[in-house]
């Protein structure tokens, strides 16, 4: 049998992505507690998040989300890895709040759960490099990620990794978009 570029792109890029997962996973995670979480979208899917991607364009004139879901269009695939942000209970006031129950009251953050995602994302970048896959991280792919409510409710904030196997890079030479 043959098989042809694209099957086997299609195919590796797939197989980098459950790597890139793995990765992201494995990350170290604050007070040994992982609130990550990570999917990966193709076809239908991924048509449906880069069709969020360009109404945020227009709900927050921010004509990138755009430029990106044009990105996503052209990538194989895309992972999109999430984290909660509940408290650790240290009350270390990282997050600019004196108590984790404060924090809660106000809505703010974790400030350890942004490091871990930004941790996870590293791996996961670095994983997408091990295996040659052009990649770029995307935070408009994780917040339409979050709008289409991909994860559970308990996920606030994610990020994109569109993973694209083509003779040129389709993140490299991006128009600037303000």
């Amino acid at each position: 049998m043959i098989y042809k570029s694209d099957v086997n792109e299609k195919n590796a890029a797939m197989r980098a992505a459950e790597l890139i997962c793995a990765a992201s996973r494995t990350a170290p995670k604050a007070c040994g507690i992982d609130m990550t979480d990570s999917i990966v979208l193709d076809g239908e899917d991924k048509d449906r998040l880069t069709a969020a991607m360009r109404e945020m364009a227009q709900e927050k004139s921010m004509p990138f989300f755009t430029r990106d879901a044009g990105n996503i269009d052209a990538c194989h695939c895309i992972v999109i890895i999430g984290a909660g942000v509940k408290p650790r209970g240290l009350n270390c006031g990282l997050c600019g709040i004196d108590t984790c129950a404060q924090a809660v009251e106000d809505g703010i953050p974790c400030a350890l759960s942004v490091h871990d995602l930004g941790v996870a994302m590293g791996s996961a970048a670095a994983t997408a490099m091990d295996h040659r896959m052009d990649n770029r991280m995307l935070f408009t792919a994780g917040m339409a990620a979050l709008r289409l409510k991909l994860f559970p409710d308990d996920v606030k904030m994610a990020f994109g990794i569109g993973l694209s196997i083509s003779g040129k890079n389709v993140f490299f030479d991006r128009p600037a978009v303000t």
